[in-house]
């Protein structure tokens, strides 16, 4: 099993949808997470990584592989429970950015002979 770690553009929660969707059509992926703040997406299984990459070009995003490694599975450590701590607010992520955003194009038609145009 790899960890591959991604770089990706994500900015709004459309963006990291589509993203989670591109990759989660690949064969062989066990785990994806997405860290939005950082702009990384992380991929755990059997998987080579170029097939991500083109997944996430398909959806014209812009990526970069910053590492390809063995998995290790982290073991839980054994601490104390820390003291509960006020939770920082998060900044969320806009609903939909302009790169999202469909662009309407509409015409005009002057055949209309109630119109009146003075030039």
């Amino acid at each position: 099993m790899k960890k591959i770690v991604l770089k990706i553009s994500i900015a709004c929660l459309k963006c990291k949808a589509c993203a989670m969707k591109a990759v989660a059509k690949v064969e062989g992926i066990n785990e994806i997470t997405i860290d939005a703040e950082k702009g990384l997406l992380t991929v755990i299984g059997d998987v080579d990584p170029v097939i991500v990459v083109k997944e996430l070009r398909k959806i014209k995003k812009w990526v970069k592989i910053e590492s390809v490694g063995p998995y290790k599975k982290e073991e839980p450590k054994k601490e104390p429970p820390p003291k509960p701590k006020e939770p920082e607010p998060c900044k969320p992520l806009p609903s939909c950015c302009d790169a999202c955003r469909p662009v309407v194009v509409g015409y005009v038609t002057y055949d209309d002979p109630a119109i009146c145009t003075i030039l």
